[in-house]
């Protein structure tokens, strides 16, 4: 009866030797999973680096100061990246993140987390984190901020015309009050969801068009979680219908700067076995 040599050598190795491959496996994963993870703070710090760039340009941009003593001076309630609306004091003057900064933000972002990527992760993947780049800024951010820009403007210019077919209660007290400004704010809902899903069945549209065409890499890349980050600001309008200046609006576009976080760290994590690369 014959016998594999390679075979009978591992069924006949002793079970210390058979415990130090286990052993060496095991510190190969872990080494794998602590270099994942090196990889990972790595990008997001830098990502958030950018970000914080970033917002520090668009306050010093729009009259904020950026002075230490002054900044350690006022309250972390009053700093301009922390600010909400309040109805008292309507005049106090607030951070504004609009269409272009929600860009130069994003923008930021994918620059920090592909530096991070190149630095920390292996050189192989460099290509696949430039597709990502790419396709993060025109597919994810780019497409959809212009369809629901584009959308916000035409529905603003027209905004009179619109609220006059929306019917209202007569007011006799909170409740009726608060359904008519509902009533009001739901033609603005609907526009901006609209807007948001075509803008990122758009996007993703190009994102798959770049691949193939640009990038020669026929990839279906499908919708994710993280393709919404960019549009949290866009979404809030949609889920308060508010106007755009309320204490809960703009304390959900107060977290738009760590939203847009997100295209960085995907960009820098990206690698050619990814099937968004």
């Amino acid at each position: 009866m014959s016998v594999n040599p390679i075979t009978s050598f591992k069924a006949n190795r002793p079970s210390s030797v058979v415990r130090n491959d286990s052993v060496v496996n095991k510190e190969d994963d872990l080494k794998k999973s602590k270099e994942g993870k090196n990889i990972k703070t790595g990008v997001a710090l830098t990502s958030a680096l950018g970000v914080g760039t970033a917002l520090a340009c668009i306050a010093k941009k729009q009259g904020f100061s950026l002075s230490p003593s002054k900044i350690k001076n006022t309250p972390i309630k009053d700093w301009a990246i922390f600010k909400i609306y309040n109805k008292k004091h309507p005049e106090s003057r607030l951070m504004e993140i609009e269409e272009i900064e929600i860009l130069q933000l994003a923008g930021a972002s994918v620059a920090g987390g592909l530096a991070g990527g190149l630095v920390f992760d292996d050189k192989k993947n460099a290509k696949a984190k430039i597709r990502e780049s790419v396709n993060q800024m025109l597919g994810n951010v780019l497409v959809p901020v212009a369809c629901v820009g584009g959308a916000s403007r035409l529905y603003k210019k027209n905004e009179a015309s619109i609220l006059k077919h929306i019917p209202q209660m007569v007011e006799k007290g909170k409740t009726s009050v608060v359904c008519n400004k509902l009533l009001k704010g739901l033609p603005s809902a609907v526009i901006t969801i609209a807007a948001l899903g075509v803008g990122i069945l758009t996007g993703n549209r190009v994102s798959n068009m770049l691949n193939e065409k640009v990038f020669h890499k026929k990839v279906d890349r499908k919708i994710k979680g993280s393709d919404f980050a960019p549009h949290v600001d866009d979404l809030s309008m949609a889920v308060t219908l508010m106007a755009e200046k309320s204490a809960l609006s703009t304390s959900i576009t107060r977290t738009v700067p760590a939203f847009l976080c997100v295209p960085g760290v995907q960009a820098g994590l990206a690698k050619e076995t990814d099937i968004q690369a």
